[in-house]
């Protein structure tokens, strides 16, 4: 058993001196502008998730949804969240296709984490994404106030949308087709054709 078990430290070791002999001699690829193959993206993404149940405090958002905030949110993420991650006229960011792994457009794709975890996101960054620390430019509270916009994005209430519609000018949202109306459509395509 003992001989077992150093084969497979031994294993291991030499594991990680080819993969770091590899980076360390630049033949692993670096370049930004190219889509990530979906194993990497999944595991740097069960990463990124882990390690924020592991190191972001269960805080409670200290503000609550109201227009103002919501409507602060909407100017703050404008400012500084858009270039990266979409507009709220809900056109993509070109900057978007710069990064590796690729910002997600939060306008298109909202958020589906916990408060406190969006906030943790904003509050520290993320390594290796080119996603900052916001810690040292904003405010708690302006990040709060992002915050609790990201969270509350799909249950706006009427005057916030009307703000979001007067404001920015979104482009109409694109609706998937429910799949009941593709199949009819698929249907329809059949019956057509005969």
């Amino acid at each position: 058993m003992g001989k077992f078990l150093l084969g497979v430290i031994f294993t291991l070791i030499v594991l990680v001196l080819i993969v770091l002999g590899v980076a360390m001699l630049g033949m692993a690829p670096t370049t930004a502008n190219v889509e990530p193959p979906h194993w990497e993206r999944h595991l740097a993404m069960s990463a990124v998730d882990n390690s924020m149940d592991r190191h972001a405090p269960r805080v409670s958002n200290p503000l609550t949804p109201t227009d103002a905030n919501l409507e602060d949110g909407m100017k703050l993420y404008t400012m500084n969240c858009a270039q990266c991650h979409g507009g709220l006229d809900r056109k993509p960011s070109t900057l978007a296709n710069s990064f590796y792994p690729p910002p997600p457009n939060l306008v298109s794709d909202p958020p589906d984490d916990p408060e406190w975890h969006i906030f943790f996101t904003i509050r520290t960054g993320v390594r290796y994404t080119g996603m900052p620390a916001w810690d040292k430019t904003l405010t708690e509270q302006e990040m709060w106030k992002i915050t609790t916009f990201l969270s509350h994005m799909d249950k706006l209430p009427p005057a916030v949308q009307e703000y979001w519609k007067t404001s920015f000018n979104p482009a109409p949202a694109t609706e998937e087709p429910k799949p009941e109306e593709k199949k009819e459509g698929k249907d329809k395509e059949k019956h057509d054709h005969h």
